[in-house]
């Protein structure tokens, strides 16, 4: 296990890059299929790492408690080396309701990995939709970790991507000061 610190170079504004990938619960989800969400969260996540484990109830939360708000997870990370994140895995999870997120995607190719330009897990995106004539679009508004416990075995004290995401909801500015999420190194 590598630890490393998320660095992407999209910048706040920068639209969502684009994204149709098979989805755990069946057929695929494009970004075009998430406009109708007020904000969307992208998380490159997987199923293997603890960093990435710790996350999962909070990413659950999230999705449960903001029905305007698409949670997306997306593993890159190469199944044949790390079995644990294989598609058959990430739909099993998803059929024993471990997962809740609004879609559980595969990115085999990292080609959707690379765009975002995730390096670890879990690295967390969050978009505001913004609306410019008939166009709909997702900006990025937020690249920082989920909450302040940076290891699995820290306890959270503040529960930072929430407090995000209500501002967001609110047509808030985000009282917070972005701090690069950290985690495994993506396979």
């Amino acid at each position: 296990m590598v630890l490393v610190e998320s660095d992407s170079e999209l910048s706040h504004g920068d639209p969502a890059p684009q994204f149709e990938l098979p989805a755990a619960a069946g057929d695929t989800v494009a970004l075009d299929d998430l406009r109708s969400y007020d904000a969307l969260l992208v998380v490159f996540t997987c199923n293997h790492c603890p960093y990435a484990e710790a996350k999962v109830e909070e990413l659950n939360y999230l999705t449960e408690t903001y029905p305007s708000l698409a949670v997306v997870g997306i593993n890159p990370n190469d199944a044949e080396a790390y079995p644990e994140d294989s598609f058959d895995r990430m739909r099993e999870r998803v059929a024993a309701d471990e997962i809740r997120y609004t879609a559980y995607l595969r990115d085999e190719s990292q080609t959707v990995t690379d765009d975002y330009g995730a390096v670890c897990t879990p690295d967390p995106f969050l978009f505001d939709r913004s609306r410019s004539g008939d166009e709909t679009h997702f900006e990025l508004v937020f690249h920082s970790r989920i909450d302040d416990a940076m290891s699995p075995d820290e306890t959270v004290s503040a529960y930072e991507m929430r407090t995000a995401v209500e501002a967001v909801l609110n047509d808030e500015p985000i009282p917070l000061t972005e701090t690069p999420s950290q985690g495994c190194s993506i396979k």
